[in-house]
C-alpha cells in the first residue's frame, strides 16, 4: 500500500508539474509584431482577447519591412501582422512563417490628412491643397519598407504629382511617424492610414480626404504565425478570434474593410 501511495503521489506531482508548465507558458503570453496602422484597432482586439482567454498579449508596432527583418534576424515574435501580403509570403518562402496560418485580415485605406486648424480645404480639394504656398513639407511613410509609403508614392504618381512634389516629401519610419510629423506641424500635410485619422487620439484634431482606391495598389493586409513561436496554440486561438464578428467590428470602426466585404 505504501508503494501504491508513493506511485500515486509521483503521478500527481508529474501531472501538477505539466499543468504548471502549461500555465507558465500561457502566462508568458503572446508577443505580436504589427504594422503601425493597426495601433489603435489591434490594441482593442488584443485587450478583448486577453480578457476572454486569460492569455497576456504584448504588441510591438513598426514598419512592416523593418519587422520582417527583425523576424528574419530571430526576434521572438509569435504573430506578425503586415500592412501587405508580400512580407508574410516572403517569410513563408524563407521558412520563418507557417504557410497554413496566412490570412488576409483586412484591406487598408489611405488618406491625405491635415490639422483641423489648417486653412487647407482638404476635404473638398484633395491633393490640390498640396500646391498651396503654406505647404512646405508633406509627410509619408518610407516607401522602402512601409506599404503605406508605397501606396502614398503610387497615389502621387497616379495623380501626376510625384515628380513635382518629391523635394517636399519627408519620410517617416512608418505610417505612424508620418502621422506624427503632420500632427506636430513638422509637415503641413501627410498621407496616413484611415485608421490613424479615425483613432480617438487624433480624430478630433484633423480633417482628411480619402484617397480613391484606384490611385494605389490594394493594401491587402496579411497575418501569419512565426515558425519559431513557442506559443503556436495560443497564436492560432488569437487568429481564430480575429475572424470573429467582435474583432471584425473593431477593424471596421477604424476604417478597415474586412475580408468578406472586399
Amino acid at each position: 500500500m505504501t508503494r501504491l501511495y508513493v506511485a500515486i503521489a509521483v503521478c500527481l506531482a508529474f501531472i501538477s508539474g505539466v499543468s504548471g508548465a502549461q500555465e507558465k507558458k500561457s502566462a508568458n503570453g503572446l508577443l505580436i509584431a504589427a504594422a503601425a496602422d493597426l495601433n489603435p484597432a489591434l490594441k482593442e482586439i488584443a485587450e478583448q482577447f486577453q480578457k476572454n482567454s486569460g492569455v497576456p498579449v504584448k504588441l510591438s508596432f513598426g514598419a512592416s519591412g523593418a519587422l520582417t527583418q527583425q523576424i528574419q534576424n530571430g526576434a521572438p515574435f509569435d504573430i506578425f501582422f503586415s500592412a501587405d501580403m508580400d512580407y508574410p509570403r516572403q517569410l513563408i518562402a524563407q521558412g520563418h512563417a507557417d504557410a497554413s496560418s496566412l490570412y488576409q485580415y483586412s484591406l487598408g485605406k489611405l488618406v491625405l490628412w491635415v490639422p483641423a486648424s489648417s486653412s487647407l480645404d482638404v476635404e473638398r480639394k484633395g491633393m490640390d491643397v498640396l500646391f498651396d504656398p503654406s505647404v512646405k513639407k508633406i509627410a509619408i511613410a518610407n516607401p522602402q519598407h512601409a506599404p503605406y509609403g508605397r501606396a502614398a508614392a503610387a497615389a502621387l504618381k497616379h495623380a501626376g504629382l510625384y515628380d513635382r512634389l518629391t523635394d517636399r516629401l519627408v519620410l517617416g519610419e512608418n505610417v505612424s511617424q508620418a502621422a506624427q510629423f503632420a500632427e506636430s506641424g513638422n509637415a503641413q500635410a501627410g498621407f496616413v492610414a484611415l485608421a490613424h485619422a479615425l483613432s480617438p487620439a487624433i480624430k478630433s484634431t484633423g480633417k482628411f480626404w480619402l484617397v480613391p482606391r484606384d490611385y494605389y495598389p490594394p493594401l491587402e493586409q496579411g497575418v501569419v504565425i512565426v515558425t519559431r513561436s513557442q506559443n503556436k496554440k495560443e497564436a492560432a486561438e488569437f487568429l481564430d478570434y480575429l475572424k470573429t464578428q467582435e474583432a471584425s467590428g473593431v477593424l471596421r470602426k477604424y476604417g478597415f474593410t474586412v475580408p468578406h466585404e472586399q
